[in-house]
């Protein structure tokens, strides 16, 4: 089963460039989400915040199940479903005690982590072709994260920890994604994760339930479709190119983090927040803009007699 095509303009812009965007669009519903997250964890313990949000994220697919009928469902990656099923609760949870923790810039600038660990892993583990300049790249923005970051200047609190694992654990999951989106209905891949980390998420819930307020409810409630939609976009961009060319652009969650804490929370980020933000957004510029110039390349009608596919140089 393929992933629905694109609507046709949206289809004439190249791979690369339309998995950057959909990237940017999951980045800033998920940077909204970790501020409702924050906002929760006021009142309601990080395990019953990461149930509630997967249990409503999964009501909102219902609807869409019931039209297009359960064949859309039908899949032979069940194993592979389970799999990320446990990488992204682990990955969940950690990033909402985070956000419990720390300001939200500062884990979403741990959170930065994460497109070394999914670029490294495609290289080694899907044998996608990442080229020099395609590392060089990956690993300046790296390098503007660390800006951020600032390792040895801060000390690394729990909260820190609980960021930092969350990065490895997105960054494994990214992975999954890309390998589920090559042959499943993009839907499909947030239905059974939907279904598979509910349950898995209610048994932690259980030891620290405690009945949410009225206003509490009604931003539990809003995480679902907030969530599934960050998820929906986040698919759509693994599958629009590789998982190596779009994952430099979960670093646009930095403006969105600073902006809605900024106005939510009265955060401001210092000046070499910015100056990492100025790195990373390079680096990524210069990822999209040359995947883009080789995936047109690789379609022109005059190509040169025996070239291949071939990685970045």
């Amino acid at each position: 089963m393929s992933p629905t095509p694109p609507h046709a303009p949206f289809a004439a812009v190249p791979g690369p460039l339309r998995g950057a965007l959909w990237m940017v669009a999951s980045c800033a519903l998920f940077s909204l989400l970790g501020a409702m997250g924050r906002h929760l964890a006021s009142e309601v313990h990080p395990f019953q915040i990461v149930f509630f949000r997967l249990l409503f994220s999964f009501l909102c697919l219902l609807p869409w199940v019931l039209h297009e009928g359960l064949s859309v469902l039908r899949t032979d990656k069940l194993r592979l479903y389970g799999l990320r099923g446990l990488v992204s609760f682990g990955s969940m949870t950690t990033w909402f005690y985070a956000m419990a923790l720390l300001p939200i810039a500062e884990v979403t600038a741990l959170n930065f982590l994460s497109p070394l660990f999914a670029t490294a892993g495609a290289a080694f583990f899907l044998r996608e072709s990442v080229g020099a300049r395609r590392w060089a790249a990956t690993l300046i923005g790296f390098a503007g994260a660390l800006v951020i970051i600032r390792p040895g200047m801060m000390a690394m609190s729990a909260g820190s920890w609980c960021a930092l694992a969350s990065a490895v654990f997105m960054g494994i999951s990214i992975l999954m994604i890309r390998t589920l989106a090559r042959t499943e209905h993009p839907n499909a891949v947030v239905f059974y994760m939907g279904a598979f980390m509910t349950p898995l998420a209610l048994i932690p819930a259980l030891f620290v339930w405690q009945a949410p307020s009225l206003e509490m409810w009604l931003w539990l409630i809003a995480t679902g479709p907030v969530a599934t939609l960050g998820h929906l976009a986040l698919v759509r961009a693994v599958a629009a190119a590789e998982a190596s060319a779009v994952a430099p652009f979960d670093f646009s969650k930095l403006p969105f983090a600073a902006v809605i804490g900024y106005i939510a929370f009265g955060e401001a980020p210092d000046v070499w927040t910015w100056v990492g933000a100025g790195v990373i957004f390079a680096a990524a510029t210069y990822v999209v803009r040359r995947e883009a110039r080789l995936a047109r390349a690789k379609t022109a009608p005059a190509a040169t007699p025996g070239s291949g596919p071939g990685g970045l140089p």
